[in-house]
């Protein structure tokens, strides 16, 4: 059985004391060994978390006591190796990045649509069927017939709204619109602004593209491909199997099988998107970044973020070592100090 549990959740919900959250989740995440990433926000609180499976579920328990989180849904999936390297607890003026930061998603949110009832609802023509994802998260995998709005971070998408509700764009008239993204929070919060623009028929998958992929068997879906997933398993496929591609490790985007054969990729330094971008110095310090990544992986060590408990004794046992170097040269230079005021012999 996998070793470690993976859970992604968000809630919008108005969280006027968000600051004074951080600290205390800190602190409950590194007692258990938790890491992931995790944004709080006004508007509510948005991420991904692994580690022990107890302490996974005793932080969703954390976070559901209070009454403002007690509805928080998360998603769940398994993994041998951890999928992130570090614990980061980020304060944000939004849990996702629209750029329309006094948009209420909670009270404007678009028609849930469960993923039992999605492909109906995508197949009929009138529905304009909308990626909300960036390009290269599209170019992994998405909806047959999914538009594509080419951006790349979702702050551009009211730009490309705006453009395509002009005569002979795919929203001119506020036909009815499907919208979908990975793991909900995305969509939840772009079908908000289309109705907060006008639109009134605004649906969105319920769950994301990851419920879809986990209860819609392979031979019944509409998907095509794989779905770009924001941790070390870099692409998921039906039932949420880890998928074909990995990170470049200097660019992080996903790579396939095919593109790292190619002749612009090495492990770690470059790949077919980023090849030439890089200068000589940047390109020795990716290859000894790699070299020493490897080094750490036949010691069976993680070279990036270690497990909580065994980053803290490390520091540890360099601050007693530094203390010891710090107390030997004191005594050293009053040594020097004594010898100095000595008489010497004449």
């Amino acid at each position: 059985m996998a070793k470690y549990l993976v859970a992604a959740l968000y809630h919008f919900v108005e969280l006027d004391d968000y600051e004074s959250l951080q600290q205390p989740l800190i602190d409950f995440c590194e007692q258990r060994d938790i890491i992931g990433t995790l944004l709080l926000a006004r508007e509510g609180i948005n991420g991904t978390i692994a580690g022990p499976e107890k302490g996974v579920r005793e932080l969703l328990d954390y976070l559901r006591s209070d009454a403002r989180l007690a509805s928080l849904v998360h998603k769940e999936a398994w993994t041998d190796v951890l999928a992130f390297y570090r614990l980061k607890i980020k304060l944000k003026k939004e849990i996702v990045t629209l750029g329309v930061p006094e948009l209420k998603t909670a009270e404007m949110v678009g028609e849930y649509v469960a993923p039992e009832n999605w492909n109906e609802l995508i197949s009929q023509p009138d529905v304009v069927l909308i990626d909300t994802r960036n390009d290269y998260e599209v170019g992994i995998g998405t909806f047959k017939n999914a538009i594509n709005p080419k951006t790349d971070s979702f702050s551009q998408l009211p730009e490309w709204v705006a453009e395509q509700r002009k005569p002979g764009g795919v929203l001119h008239g506020n036909p009815r619109v499907a919208m979908f993204c990975t793991g909900g929070i995305r969509c939840e919060k772009s079908t908000a602004y289309m109705r907060s623009q006008g639109f009134e028929q605004v649906y969105h998958l319920h769950g994301g593209i990851l419920r879809y992929l986990e209860e819609i068997p392979a031979e019944d879906s509409s998907w095509v491909g794989e779905c770009f997933v924001f941790d070390e398993r870099v692409s998921v496929g039906h039932g949420l199997k880890r998928g074909d591609y990995q990170f470049c490790r200097a660019c992080r985007l996903p790579v396939n099988a095919e593109e790292r054969a190619t002749p612009q990729y090495e492990e770690g330094v470059s790949c077919p998107y980023c090849y030439g971008s890089w200068g000589p110095e940047k390109m020795e310090s990716l290859r000894e970044r790699q070299k020493q990544m490897q080094l750490a992986q036949e010691r069976e060590q993680r070279h990036v973020g270690a497990p909580i408990k065994a980053l803290k004794q490390q520091k540890r046992e360099r601050r007693l070592e530094l203390d010891e170097l710090s107390r030997q040269a004191q005594r050293k230079a009053e040594q020097k100090d004594k010898q100095k005021d000595q008489p010497m012999a004449c």
